[in-house]
């Protein structure tokens, strides 16, 4: 498990450039924290360390959003308007999730019963005490 602290937006789209830089076919990136935590900040670090071109926002409505022009395809997947993890059916998730993309999931908190058991869960918390721009990231790895 690793811990980081960021500063501001940047920072932690600069976190994001350094795990997209070192992302591998076939991972999956679970992202959770509260509205504004900064995962989609993150998310579009990730797509700088993986040359992705163009702009990239939180798919909120359309479920996945493909990149498929960096180093490898990033699939990008924003699950908080899903009622259970059975929507996820019609979308196809498991070709994603077990792709040869990068998978990143926000919110994947709601979908927790058909996670790939092997992943990168990665937890963004604020803390007003010690700033409005402050966030603690946690990095985990968890095993098949």
């Amino acid at each position: 498990m690793q811990v980081i602290e960021t500063f501001s937006p940047e920072d932690t789209f600069r976190l994001g450039v350094s795990l997209g830089e070192r992302a591998k076919p076939g991972e999956v990136y679970t992202l959770d924290g509260d509205l504004g935590a900064g995962k989609t900040a993150l998310t579009q670090g990730i797509a700088e360390g993986l040359r992705v071109e163009g702009p990239v926002c939180s798919p909120t409505f359309t479920i996945v959003q493909e990149y498929g022009e960096g180093r490898m395809p990033l699939y990008h997947f924003d699950v908080y308007r899903i009622g259970d993890a059975e929507e996820m059916e019609e979308v196809g998730y498991e070709d994603y999730f077990y792709g040869q993309g990068l998978t990143v999931i926000e919110w994947a908190d709601k979908i927790a019963a058909i996670l790939p058991k092997r992943r990168v869960a990665i937890r963004i918390e604020k803390d007003l005490e010690q700033g409005f721009d402050y966030r603690r990231i946690t990095i985990s790895e968890v095993p098949e």
